[in-house]
């Protein structure tokens, strides 16, 4: 070891820590103002700290002091990243349970802050090359200890294929040409928010960060009012309809009361009546008898006839109800699409990809509306088994993959939905067994053409499930550091943003470090677990100098004989302004 250079444990951190300076990252959490008092180490020193947990895969807060070479013990480390050196982990966990919302909101400013410069260079780079943006979303489990009463907010949900108390992290990633997946936002709910109820969550969730989005189809949307309205109508004059056949049952029914009364009290009066001489008031009795059974039979089915009636009604108002307020949130929906339109100085083209947990026939229906090209699954069986009844003797089993064959329609009109689709059926070979699904698409693209096509492009979406495999067991995200409401929340986005950080860093290697490791290289798939789970856990020695760091891996290490240098400027092609959208 030379006297100008240091021994470090944690290389890749080191080398994380000096693109951190050229992303500004460390300057604006350090320009942060919180609460909390100095005493030994700044909070904002703390929230770094806390960073650094995450983007080294720390499975718990503690072992920043208890693993084998400890991150709060490497001044190499806190050298790298600008800081005097690192607090004990129970200090980073006092202060994560004293920090307020409204300052993880700024923390987490500060990375959007950040971001935005390379994530519009990406968008723009995605709309030259593809001339669309493709969006990916899903929901995903944050479960805790099912026994647990201090994690706020939590919820017992599915969780994967089990029900647990925890937290759904709503998440939304963007395809980029550059980074192959660009995380855009996460939203936590509490464990028993279900998918359906998040689709436009999403899309507004990736319109915010990107600042684009497509002109609104309110044409499609106009003509679907017109509908609604016809359908509104048509269930009015029905309502009005069995109101005049109820008025006219309770009419015939008091008919019947009067006569029934009056019956009865005839039958008393022949009942009350002596005896006379050359009558047959028997006879007289027995037919009055006779009668008023009849008019009680009568009575019986005219009141079973005016139940019925009286719960048709309801269900007609309730219909009535619903289509009327279905037309009022549509209009409500038009007056602010054409608003959205009207400020849309750069619209684009945009693809959402969505999982069968989001295909609600209205969540489909808004996402057209919104002016996306929509690849999903439907909910539950609204389509699949149609489809199986509906395949003609001559239609073509056409083979997609392995184990998969699929047969389509294209401008498909089902009767409960108002758009024309793309649908496709899947035929699965699990062994001896055949299992069905459904493919949607609406859009300009020709799915039906291609098959094969369409199954991977919607099959494509694996890429956000990778994402939160990633995030799962690489940033260890399946186990929650902290328990405050602002803790929770900022583990979450610097969760998001270290899986951003490690391939924007990917790029820079590649760019800056000739003898850089082959798997390190590829920016849109970086080798992610060997970068965090070994690099960033591998001895190297260290020398600061004025150019900027030079890493050698040491012989104990699994990259011994390898050396970074590490440059202090790395620049970032900026977005043109005319690109922005002035509507956000």
């Amino acid at each position: 070891m030379n006297k100008n250079e240091e021994l470090t444990h944690h290389a890749m951190l080191v080398a994380w820590g000096q693109f951190a300076q050229h992303i500004g990252l460390i300057e604006k959490i350090a320009a942060i103002k919180l609460h909390q008092k100095k005493v030994e180490h700044s909070p904002q020193t703390k929230v770094l700290e806390f960073f650094l947990a995450i983007l080294g895969g720390l499975e718990h807060l503690k072992d920043l002091g208890y693993a084998a070479h400890p991150i709060e013990q490497d001044t190499v480390v806190s050298d790298a990243w600008l800081q005097p050196g690192w607090a004990d982990y129970s200090g980073v966990s006092r202060c994560l349970s004293a920090l307020t919302s409204e300052e993880a909101q700024q923390i987490v400013q500060a990375l959007e802050e950040i971001s935005k410069p390379i994530l519009d260079a990406e968008v723009m780079l995605a709309l030259a090359k593809e001339g669309e943006l493709v969006y990916d979303g899903d929901l995903t489990g944050r479960s805790v200890s099912n026994t647990s009463t201090t994690y706020p907010g939590a919820a017992y949900g599915y969780m994967g294929d089990e029900i647990n108390l925890g937290y759904q992290a709503a998440l939304v990633s963007f395809h980029s040409p550059t980074y192959g997946r660009f995380w855009l936002s996460s939203e936590l709910h509490p464990g028993d928010v279900v998918s359906c109820t998040q689709a436009e969550a999403l899309v507004l969730a990736a319109e915010a960060k990107t600042g684009l989005r497509p002109l609104r189809r309110t044409d499609w949307l106009g003509k679907r009012i017109q509908q609604v309205a016809y359908q509104s109508k048509s269930v009015e004059e029905q309502v009005i309809r069995v109101q005049q056949q109820l008025e006219a049952a309770n009419a015939k029914l008091e008919v019947v009361f009067q006569q029934k009364m009056e019956w009865q009290q005839r039958i008393k009066t022949l009942e009350d009546r002596p005896p006379q001489r050359g009558r047959r008031p028997v006879c007289r009795l027995a037919k009055a008898r006779r009668k008023l059974s009849k008019l009680q039979r009568n009575q019986k089915r005219m009141q079973a006839k005016l139940s019925r009636l009286e719960k048709r009604l309801a269900l007609r108002y309730e219909q009535l109800n619903q289509w009327r307020s279905l037309e009022h949130t549509l209009q409500e929906r038009l007056k602010r699409f054409e608003e959205q339109n009207q400020m849309n100085s750069f619209p684009i083209s945009a693809t959402i990809r969505l999982d069968a947990g989001f295909g609600a026939r209205e969540n489909l229906a808004l996402l057209i509306e919104m002016g996306y090209q929509v690849y999903t699954k439907p909910y539950g069986d609204w389509l699949t088994p149609r489809l199986k009844r509906q395949i003609p003797p001559e239609k073509v089993w056409s083979r997609v993959g392995n184990n998969a064959e699929m047969i389509a329609w294209n401008n498909y009109q089902p009767k409960d939905f108002p758009y024309p689709l793309d649908v496709a059926l899947e035929r699965f070979y699990t062994g001896k067994t055949q299992r069905y699904g459904t493919l949607i698409h609406f859009g300009n693209h020709a799915v039906t053409d291609n098959l094969s096509a369409w199954f991977h492009q919607y099959n494509a979406r694996q890429i956000i499930e990778a994402g939160i495999k990633e995030g799962k067991h690489i940033f260890q995200m399946h186990h929650l550091k902290v328990r405050s409401t602002a803790a929770i929340y900022l583990q979450e986005q610097f969760a998001l943003f270290a899986a951003n950080f490690v391939r924007w860093s990917a790029r820079w290697l590649a760019q800056e470090c000739a003898t850089i490791r082959e798997a390190w290289t590829i920016v849109q798939q970086p080798c992610v677990k060997q970068l965090v789970q070994v690099a960033a856990h591998t001895s190297a020695l260290v020398k600061f100098d004025e150019q900027g760091v030079l890493l050698r891996f040491t012989d104990h290490s699994v990259y011994a004989g390898r050396s970074l240098h590490l440059p202090k400027i790395w620049a970032i092609q900026l977005a043109l302004p005319f690109a922005k959208n002035a509507c956000f």
